[in-house]
């Protein structure tokens, strides 16, 4: 099944400067954020993964900036090599922002060899837009680097890799902050790096199928520079650096990952379709029950036990929607076009039955964002819609990872930010090269 390696990276040499050094991933930064982390440390990563032409070039300049920069930090000494073969533990402690409780997810960072997603072995869940792969191309082609990990999900119920996990010897502790965090992360990092702790976390991924959490953009985007080095310097050994990709890998079943809810903000439809027309067009579907706003995200969590629940807002009211008695999905004449497995999830009953159906919001604009922007945190949401800041607002529960498997496992996917696992990954931890003349450590 899947082959996985530990890493060589380059790192950065002063790894008591992390907090200073390292980033979110590039797509969840803002344009303020992103000078903010400039600012922080001359070699901050966001340098690379958002590079911004120098003084009066053109823009197209700026994959050649990156290069330059990646160049320079090598030559300062800043970034160094670790020839050793490792893993990387990682772990961050947080307060869930829901509920406030103290939350350690734990994780490591190695590589698997890339494999198109009709091998099985690698399992995607959700589409992909063209636009952000042909810019991480461009980086790619310029620094020949993989510079953020995806992040992965395999499956350990029994713990059976925590001892070799465990086995890591610290080598950072620090906090960081982001905009789309609403509370500082406690952040630690090890080097698992005895052969017996390796050649165990080895093993037990060749037996699973890995389920991409976070990062099919950058996943796709490796496996298409592959296949450009390969069509350009001819075959290679499997242990070629640009056939391996990097990976934070999290145990699936690990209570403390979480998956958070991501709301929908309608704009541009109202003037065709009111308030009173779509809960009629959604009436054979669902139940609408008008709610105070301040309840609207425990009536939802409560109302998701039971079974699918979304609230939907417009600038005066709140109304629940649950599922309608007797509904038959699969006569829908939209829901009914999706695959079995999704019929039953929050996500694809919003987006088919309330966005595709009642509001005609095409899959094609859907995708594009035309009328939809997706928003992270509910009661800044509700502030939105209550400023009229769109037409509707629709909350939703998080989509429990066994549903979002279920649907991978069948060779389907689910609608764009159907999953929010949170916190996001931080770049800049270790740093993957994708030399074909460089081999990995994958003989264990």
């Amino acid at each position: 099944m899947a082959s996985v390696a530990p890493l060589k990276p380059l790192r950065y040499a002063k790894t008591s400067a992390l907090a200073q050094l390292v980033a979110p991933p590039y797509d969840v930064i803002g344009e303020a954020e992103r000078g903010q982390l400039a600012a922080r440390h001359q070699h901050n990563v966001v340098r690379l993964i958002l590079p911004r032409p120098a003084s009066g070039a053109e823009e197209s300049t700026k994959y050649a900036e990156a290069a330059r920069i990646f160049t320079g930090l090598r030559e300062e000494g800043a970034l160094v090599r670790d020839e050793e073969p490792a893993f990387y533990g990682f772990s961050q402690a947080f307060a869930n922002p829901v509920t406030g409780a103290l939350v350690r997810r734990r994780g490591f960072l190695g590589l698997v060899r890339l494999q198109p997603f009709s091998d099985r072995v690698i399992l995607p869940h959700e589409r992909t837009l063209s636009g952000p792969k042909v810019d991480r191309l461009s980086l790619f082609r310029s620094t020949q680097t993989n510079l953020s990990p995806g992040f992965m999900l395999y499956r350990d119920p029994a713990g059976a890799l925590e001892p070799a996990l465990a086995s890591g010897v610290e080598l950072a502790q620090f906090t960081t902050r982001s905009v789309s965090e609403k509370s500082e992360i406690q952040n630690q990092l090890t080097k698992i790096a005895d052969p017996a702790a390796v050649r165990s976390i080895v093993a037990h991924l060749r037996e699973r199928q890995l389920l991409i959490a976070d990062g099919h953009h950058r996943y796709e985007t490796a496996l298409g520079y592959a296949r450009e080095i390969e069509e350009k310097v001819g075959p290679t050994p499997e242990d070629a650096e640009h056939k391996w990709f990097m990976v934070f890998f999290a145990n699936e079943d690990d209570p403390s990952l979480l998956v958070l809810p991501t709301h929908r903000l309608v704009y541009g439809v109202a003037a065709k379709v009111g308030f009173d027309e779509m809960l009629a067009r959604i009436a054979d579907a669902f139940v609408a029950t008008p709610i105070e706003r301040g309840q609207a995200v425990a009536k939802l969590a409560e109302a998701g036990k039971e079974g699918p629940a979304l609230v939907v807002a417009d600038r005066a009211r709140t109304v629940l929607l649950t599922s309608k008695p007797g509904f038959d999905a699969a006569a829908h004449p939209t829901l009914g076009q999706r695959p079995p497995s999704l019929r039953g999830t929050d996500v694809a009953i919003l987006h088919a039955v309330v966005l595709e159906h009642a509001l005609s919001i095409s899959l094609e604009a859907q995708a594009k964002q035309t009328n939809l922007t997706y928003l992270k945190d509910a009661e800044e949401a509700l502030g939105q819609i209550a400023r009229g800041e769109g037409d509707f607002l629709f909350l939703m529960n998080a989509t429990p990872v066994s549903q979002v498997r279920a649907v991978a496992e069948e060779g389907e996917v689910m609608p764009q930010k159907a999953t929010y696992f949170y916190p996001k990954v931080l770049t800049g931890l270790a740093i993957h090269t994708l030399d074909p003349e460089r081999r990995v450590a994958a003989s264990w």
